[in-house]
């Protein structure tokens, strides 16, 4: 896949023209599903924000909003109770997957469980636009204190992408420079990014680039680097 791995979303003309370089066609052109799976395993969300998302109400312009030729909806806790034979096909017709916030190891579990994950290998030109914890996923951990779901067994993700994201720098009190280096020290040693609501991550053909128009930092084991 190619990946465009946000905190809040495609927010500024840098992140778009990012976007727009991953995708197959013309924005207007493609066709997206949008995955709300992450905000059911997350206490702070629920069918409120789920409509949001899916209806594209205003706060969520930066996803859904974005002008797509189409838009469905794939919930990933469907999808073992309908076969691959049904959803698979939803997929592969997609240029672009959503993938809205939550929790990230809820999240996992799911792309795991509902045979997305074994999917998602074979289909090179898909693009996966993550924000917040659809992001995180793509780690190989998110760090504990981003672990929301109770049932989570620990704070592994899919480990697609070889380094973590700790998203919403300094977008609320708790999410400080500081705080991100505690975090970052608790990794293991996995390299991470420290990213706000105007930096995304791009990971395409072999390369990982970050592309922003606020701040970001580069923690744990990548060597230390800000912007």
């Amino acid at each position: 896949m190619q990946l465009l791995l946000t905190s809040g979303g495609v927010t500024n003309p840098s992140i778009r023209a990012a976007l727009d370089r991953l995708l197959p066609r013309p924005m207007a052109e493609c066709r997206a599903l949008v995955v709300p799976t992450a905000q059911w395993g997350h206490p702070l969300c629920g069918p409120g924000s789920v409509r949001g998302l899916v209806a594209a109400e205003p706060g969520f312009e930066h996803l859904t909003g974005l002008g797509w030729a189409s838009l469905g909806v794939l919930e990933l806790t469907a999808l073992p109770t309908i076969g691959a034979e049904r959803w698979a096909p939803w997929v592969r017709d997609a240029d672009v997957l959503l993938v809205d916030g939550g929790d990230a190891t809820y999240l996992a579990h799911w792309v795991r469980e509902s045979g997305l994950a074994d999917l998602l290998p074979g289909l090179p030109d898909l693009v996966w636009v993550g924000v917040s914890a659809g992001s995180m996923v793509m780690a190989p951990r998110i760090g504990e204190m981003f672990v929301e779901w109770a049932d989570a067994p620990d704070d592994s993700a899919l480990g697609v992408v070889p380094f973590a994201i700790f998203p919403h720098l300094d977008a609320f009190p708790t999410n400080t420079r500081a705080a991100a280096e505690r975090w970052a020290a608790g990794l293991g040693g996995v390299p991470a990014y420290a990213i706000d609501e105007q930096t995304a991550i791009v990971v395409a053909d072999g390369t990982v680039e970050v592309v922003s128009e606020g701040e970001w930092a580069r923690l744990g084991g990548a060597g230390e680097e800000r912007r």
